[in-house]
């Protein structure tokens, strides 16, 4: 089968592999679309962490936003399993640690993550190997752009879900890329008064095609009452504004990761008695995304600005777009194109 592979920083390729064979309790998935986050771009760069910790290295084959349909099971897996269309949990626990066995198996310490660590293969390719605990079925109203986008929205459901707000509240949103928008777009499902901060000018010209009326940069951000902040971004500086702005006694979200650290006082922590939440992963909001986009109270899918093939993965990942896609911050592939 034809597979993207990153060899080195800014070098890939698309070769011919071997098909995966599922192993005892895995299945393989006949991979129909596959999104590309920040993640795969740092990978490209050379810049993800988990290269300079040991928990990645090259070569390596990027992907975890993915749907696809089951084309053959292993051992002690449900073969009802086969034709179905599914996408699933990027963490890949242990199943046998503490943290696992008590539902933080995205927290695992010898955790796989499908495209990203410990060498698990990921879903730029036309077949990927998926433990069958991992699996989360789709219904026939999500099909495969749908599919690709649960990941990323289960990240930002579990954002709004940490802010802990009633309808009628007011978030704001730092940060106006995918995960920022989808963000947005749940907590809007949800009755809640929603604000973006952007940083560019065509991330907030985009926002307001999706129907976001209150768009602000940090200048001309109003002196309102946040009854939360969800940082979404990946300027380092920030997670220490959220703090600063939020009501006292609420709530900030940091889901955003910064390429340096990103330093608040915890004083001012104290003193105005918030409570900081940290989100990783979509672990534990799949279900939840699917029921959303399958009632059509969240549509992202004008957030995807092209389809491409593999032979295109490369220059997407160096920054390269073409005039026609407009400003959709999110690129996915077809591996059959």
């Amino acid at each position: 089968m034809r597979a993207f592979v990153i060899t080195g920083p800014r070098r890939a390729e698309v070769r011919e592999i071997p098909r995966p064979e599922p192993r005892p309790g895995e299945v393989v998935v006949d991979v129909e679309r596959a999104g590309v986050c920040g993640t795969d771009v740092e990978f490209y760069s050379g810049e993800m962490a988990y290269l300079h910790t040991g928990q990645a290295e090259y070569p390596i084959r990027i992907g975890h936003e993915w749907a696809g349909v089951v084309s053959s099971v292993g051992d002690r897996v449900d073969p009802s399993w086969v034709g179905r269309r599914v996408t699933g949990d990027t963490m890949l626990g242990c199943g046998e640690c503490e943290r696992c066995t008590h539902g933080r198996q995205h927290l695992c310490a010898d955790r796989y993550e499908i495209g990203i660590r410990n060498g698990w293969p990921g879903a730029l390719a036309e077949q990927l190997p998926v433990p069958a605990r991992a699996l989360v079925p789709l219904p026939e109203t999500v099909g495969p752009s749908l599919g690709a986008l649960v990941e990323p929205g289960g990240n930002a459901l579990r954002a709004v879900r940490g802010a802990e707000l009633a309808s009628g509240e007011r978030l704001l949103v730092m940060g106006a890329g995918a995960i920022g928008l989808l963000a947005a777009q749940i907590a809007v499902a949800e009755g809640i008064d929603v604000h973006l901060m952007g940083r560019s000018d065509r991330s907030r010209a985009f926002a307001r095609t999706l129907g976001f009326e209150h768009v602000w940069t940090r200048e001309t951000l109003p002196d309102l009452r946040w009854d939360a902040v969800v940082d979404a971004s990946n300027a380092p500086e920030l997670p220490a504004l959220a703090l600063d702005v939020v009501e006292p006694g609420r709530r900030v979200v940091y889901i955003g990761l910064a390429g340096q650290p990103s330093l608040i006082d915890t004083r001012t922590m104290a003193l105005k008695d918030v409570t900081a939440v940290g989100v990783l992963s979509a672990s534990g909001g799949l279900e939840g995304t699917i029921e959303l986009y399958a009632a059509g109270a969240v549509d992202p899918r004008p957030l995807i600005a092209s389809t491409v093939g593999l032979d295109e993965v490369a220059d997407v990942l160096d920054g390269q777009r073409l005039p026609g896609w407009g400003d959709a911050p999110k690129i996915h592939v077809d591996p059959r194109l």
